[in-house]
């Protein structure tokens, strides 16, 4: 392990110790299995697992979280946490991920005072601070630690730590919410989670290692990694996925030629619409 990287685990361990106990909301993801992972690590057994379940968290994700936390002895929940209820999600406005986060952390607040856990800590880290990240906003009103952003961690590093240490996440594609995947204003309903759900798990399965399904009206937008543009040109795997979203629902199917990147959604926005 670099210095660097050495110093600033030591500084997260110092960090999660000085909490004495913590609830981690645990995605299953890169860096929230990397939090987990070192807040046991940091406390035993104070330590305990919340995940969300929802129709925008797709089954293999709970799936996952709840295999870690049976693998490494995590004390591990399962709150519902059905965002399409929340007043106004449903439209999608640009503060959405507000509204999901401050319903969610409140939930996970009370489940951790009721198991005497002294704070509870989101896996957000420095890459995060660049973007719009209205959910933000709810952890700093809730008071939610942030320990990977305290201890000045991005996600490369993350992924190098959780390689040294072992952590099968450690090269998984990033993950988002599938609410995420809508056009700011366009309605969110069951059924178009489920055609976004669908469509991203059968490139998944067809071993494209980065992917996100916009989906705009009745039109998927294809986000993949540039160098695996030329593997979804095959006819066969093209005419494939065509075929196969044509009949989750979408009219369209479209590449996106800039390839996949994070918060793509957010490029239709500007500092003043904030």
């Amino acid at each position: 392990m670099v210095q660097n990287l050495y110093t600033k685990y030591q500084k997260l361990q110092d960090f999660l110790k000085n909490l004495g106990s913590v609830a981690v909301a645990f995605s299953g993801g890169v860096d929230s299995t990397f939090l987990l992972f070192a807040a046991q690590k940091a406390l035993g057994n104070q330590v305990i697992a919340v995940t969300a379940s929802s129709c925008s968290f797709p089954i293999r994700e709970l799936n996952e979280a709840k295999s870690f936390c049976q693998e490494h002895q995590i004390k591990h929940f399962i709150v519902a946490s059905e965002e399409l209820d929340i007043d106004g999600f449903r439209q999608n406005p640009k503060n959405r991920c507000y509204l999901c986060k401050r319903e969610l952390f409140e939930k996970i607040l009370a489940l951790a005072k009721e198991n005497h856990i002294a704070v509870v800590a989101e896996g957000s880290n420095m890459d995060d601070n660049g973007d719009y990240r209205p959910g933000l906003v709810a952890v700093k009103e809730l008071g939610i630690a942030s320990p990977l952003r305290y201890a000045e961690l991005n996600k490369e590093e993350i992924r190098s730590l959780s390689r040294e240490f072992g952590l099968p996440t450690w090269d998984k594609q990033s993950f988002a919410c599938l609410s995420s995947r809508f056009a700011y204003g366009e309605t969110i309903s069951e059924e178009k989670l489920r055609m976004v759900d669908q469509a991203e798990q059968l490139l998944l399965d067809l071993g494209f290692h980065q992917v996100r399904v916009r989906i705009h009206g009745s039109i998927a937008r294809i986000e993949i990694r540039p160098q695996e543009f030329e593997k979804l040109m095959q006819d066969e795997i093209r005419l494939n996925v065509y075929a196969r979203l044509k009949e989750y629902g979408f009219s369209y199917v479209t590449l996106d030629l800039m390839g996949y990147r994070t918060g793509s959604m957010n490029e239709t926005l500007t500092a003043q619409k904030f």
